[in-house]
């Protein structure tokens, strides 16, 4: 007899028609009441729970839902609101919440939710994307990537005297909506040892620091919680501790016992999940720690089932994460049941069927899409169809005649995809079957290209540049949108364009800037446009996803072979140059950076994909400098991003990282000179893969750190050019020129000066032309300034004194 039930660890919040998002932005600009903005978040709980009680899960899901980030929902819960706030309890429990995810500006409303995100429209890893003026008041909390997707959670903020008490009612009262609609309920909760492993201290206690004198305060107040959850009558608490997917130090792994020990004495059943990594050396552990139920991701971790089946005892329930909570392909259906059956024999019948993750991470649902390629369709599941599959799969264990006919229409799918000669393009594969042993080397070391270049640019010390973008106006967005509709045609939307294009550039030599940028007025975000023009790709009309807060993403689909069938940015560029002396960059988005914030297909390795996007981005590279272009930019944001949770893979994903941007960038002769950016990351220990990369300069985000994320490049003994950014573009603050020479000369402490560019923190994007005319002047002046002192410098011996 077989008893299966079905359930996800989590559901996307923001909405079908991204409601919540409009709710939230209505709320921050005063025009939504907080009891209407409750009211958008119960009628959204209430229509998800329903979809799947509807497909036939055996337990919805509560806890799930946040107004902003769940991992902010849990220091609400917690009690551990950080004492910068100056919280005196006054205030509703809402804004306190909206307050640590945007901060506090001095007594001013925080920034619009238009000015969120910067030139990588909110995906860039690491570091908060700026809601607040950060200059006064309190800053919002830090931002950074959840493990290694695309969704960013709000940093708790701990310290070794932090304490905790159960604050917050939300939770309990959507447990107690979720039940009086008559749902079995799931409840979720982030486990007490992941919280803290995400957490950041804010008086230099280490990691173990944290760990052994908040753990045993934080314990009892998840007892507490668990306690409630209980006494309210949910089926089961789900409780996360994704962090047993990653290499922990032994005293993490000795507290998991002692942790769930105690928790276990709250009496709530309790179903341990973890999701986005194999658990290997942390397998046995998983499956002994006192729980009712473990949760695994048969994904990622698809080799691992049979181990954990054998592993876990069985009177516990194991919970399959069969179906891809990561990505938006069907799941082959065959090959899922063909998985399950060993495993299925191994516990008797009984099993729990789910997705690896919570489906947060893919788009609500295909309905809206009619004008996607139907037979592409056919190949994709987004959340609400990934319910079904679920669904689907529970009749086919439990009866298989039943499922049939569906299981038929699915293989037919699949059959499809797997024979179409739209994916295959032969003589894509073919050219990258053929690539010679040095197509990703540039012809001459950097240091023969470097005078090469410095004869070619003839530029000062200290050379002023801008990351890529200016700001687009409602005036652009609204061109761009009615050109889109048909509303503008093709002649007016490029005359409109050029205008911008050539606004940008005046306003930049009027600056006395040294290498000009054309502003990217074109472009709407940074992948889609070059995916909109590239072979391979396709749009979704309504495929979002949250990023963070109301911010949403729209993840292109690599459906097939990758190829460029016509070059991209050439007349622009071209346009851009013929209007002034002054070089101007080829702006690009690098392969890797394409790859990791797309929905990637799943046929093929990653790196042969991310080799295919390097060689169309690579004939973009070669045309740029046939038509005159000096310099060429070509942005990886997200290299970081794509590190494997586990170090022992690093080096591989590093390995093909690295080669995927130098094979894009190999083309460029040594007179060509090849910039790269790169936005908030831990980059110290990947500083010889950075180096690796070959490019003629590097511009980082540093002006946050205070130049101290640059340490490392001094250390390390960075060959290359490196612009550290000398303000941070994600607030409206237009920082002085004492300030930006300040950072200057520590960089000039660390890093040679004939090495340094001088530029912002990232692109200007969203910026106003008023502040961004306004820093930018200072931070010509800080050059200007730092080119007198070198040259004082060279003229006494060295000692300079400061300005």
């Amino acid at each position: 007899m077989k008893n299966i039930y079905t359930h996800i660890p989590g559901f996307p919040r923001i909405g079908a028609q991204r409601e919540l998002k409009t709710a939230l932005e209505r709320h921050w600009r005063g025009e939504l009441p907080a009891a209407e903005l409750e009211a958008v978040g119960r009628a959204l709980r209430a229509r998800h729970w329903a979809l799947q009680r509807d497909a036939g899960l055996d337990f919805v899901t509560a806890g799930d839902f946040a107004f902003y980030d769940h991992v902010a929902n849990h220091i609400a819960l917690l009690g551990c609101e950080p004492e910068r706030f100056r919280f005196d309890g006054s205030e509703p429990a809402l804004a306190r919440y909206f307050t640590l995810a945007r901060g506090r500006s001095g007594g001013a409303a925080a920034a619009a939710p238009g000015a969120d995100g910067g030139t990588c429209g909110g995906q860039c890893g690491g570091g908060h994307h700026g809601h607040a003026d950060r200059d006064e008041g309190s800053p919002a909390l830090e931002m950074t990537k959840w493990f290694d997707t695309n969704y960013h959670y709000l940093v708790p903020e701990l310290h070794a005297g932090s304490t905790f008490s159960v604050a917050s009612e939300r939770l309990f009262d959507e447990v107690a909506e979720a039940l009086a609609l008559g749902h079995a309920v799931k409840a979720t909760l982030i486990g007490p040892l992941t919280f803290l492993w995400l957490a950041k201290a804010t008086d230099g206690s280490s990691r173990p620091d944290l760990l052994e004198h908040l753990l045993p305060r934080l314990l009892p107040v998840y007892g507490q919680v668990l306690a409630r959850l209980k006494e309210q009558g949910v089926a089961w608490v789900q409780i996360e501790e994704p962090i047993l997917g990653l290499d922990l130090p032994q005293a993490w792994r000795s507290a998991f016992e002692t942790a769930y020990w105690q928790l276990n004495q709250a009496g709530a059943p309790l179903l341990l999940a973890t999701y986005f990594s194999p658990l290997e050396e942390n397998l046995s552990l998983a499956c002994r720690l006192p729980v009712a139920g473990l949760h695994v991701d048969g994904v990622r971790a698809a080799h691992e089932l049979a181990s954990v089946a054998d592993w876990l005892p069985v009177h516990k329930v194991l919970s399959a994460g069969i179906v891809d909570g990561r990505n938006i392909w069907r799941t082959d259906l065959d090959a899922a049941l063909a998985t399950l059956a060993p495993v299925l024999d191994k516990r008797n019948g009984r099993l729990w069927l789910s997705t690896s993750c919570s489906l947060l991470h893919v788009p609500y649902s295909l309905e809206p899409e009619t004008a996607l390629d139907p037979e592409l369709a056919s190949w994709l599941a987004f959340a609400r169809e990934k319910l079904d599959e679920l669904a689907l799969l529970k009749t086919a264990i439990a009866n298989p005649e039943a499922a049939a006919a569906p299981l038929a229409a699915s293989r037919a799918a699949i059959a499809t995809r797997r024979a179409s000669p739209r994916v295959h393009d032969a003589a894509v594969r073919a050219r990258v079957a053929a690539l010679p042993d040095n197509a990703a080397q540039r012809k001459s070391p950097f240091a023969g290209r470097r005078l090469l270049q410095g004869a070619r640019l003839n530029l000062p010390a200290f050379p002023t540049t801008t990351i890529g973008s200016f700001p687009q106006t409602p005036a652009i967005r609204a061109a761009r949108a009615a050109f889109r509709r048909g509303e503008l045609a093709a002649a007016t939307y490029e005359a409109a364009m050029r205008a911008e294009i050539e606004h940008a550039i005046r306003r930049q030599e009027a600056l006395g800037l040294d290498v000009l940028v054309h502003g990217e007025a074109e472009r709407n975000d940074m992948v889609e446009y070059f995916g909109e023009q590239l072979a391979g790709f396709a749009f979704t009309r309504n495929g979002w996803v949250q990023s963070y807060g109301s911010r949403c993403v729209k993840p292109p689909v690599i459906w097939g072979d990758v190829s460029r069938p016509a070059p991209i940015t050439i007349g622009w560029a071209r346009y851009a140059q013929g209007l002034t002396a002054q070089p101007v960059k080829g702006m690009l988005t690098g392969p890797v950076t394409i790859l990791q914030w797309s929905f990637v297909r799943d046929d093929q390795p990653r790196a042969d994909t991310a080799d295919q996007i390097a060689l169309a981005m690579r004939d973009e590279v070669d045309d740029l400098q046939n038509a005159g272009i000096a310099i060429v930019q070509i942005d990886e944001p997200a290299l970081r991003e794509g590190l494997p949770l586990r170090q022992a893979r690093h080096a591989a994903y590093l390995d093909r990282a690295v080669r995927a941007f130098r094979l894009t960038a190999a083309v460029a002769r040594d007179g060509t000179q090849i910039h790269t950016h790169m936005c908030y990351a831990e980059f110290n220990d990947i500083l010889p893969q950075i180096a690796a990369l070959d490019a003629d300069v590097i511009t980082i985000e540093t002006s946050r750190s205070a130049m101290a994320l640059l340490d490392g490049f001094g250390t390390f003994r960075y060959p290359n050019d490196i612009g550290p950014g000398v303000y941070d573009i994600h607030s409206p603050r237009v920082p002085d020129r004492e300030e930006m020479l300040a950072l200057l000369r520590r960089a000039r402490s660390v890093i040679p000066p004939e090495q340094l560019w001088v530029n912002p923190d990232c692109g200007l994007k969203t910026r106003s032309w008023n502040e961004t005319e306004a820093a930018l002047r200072n931070m010509v002046g800080a050059a200007r300034q730092m080119r007198i002192e070198s040259d004082a410098a060279a003229g006494n011996g060295g000692t300079v004194q400061a300005a």
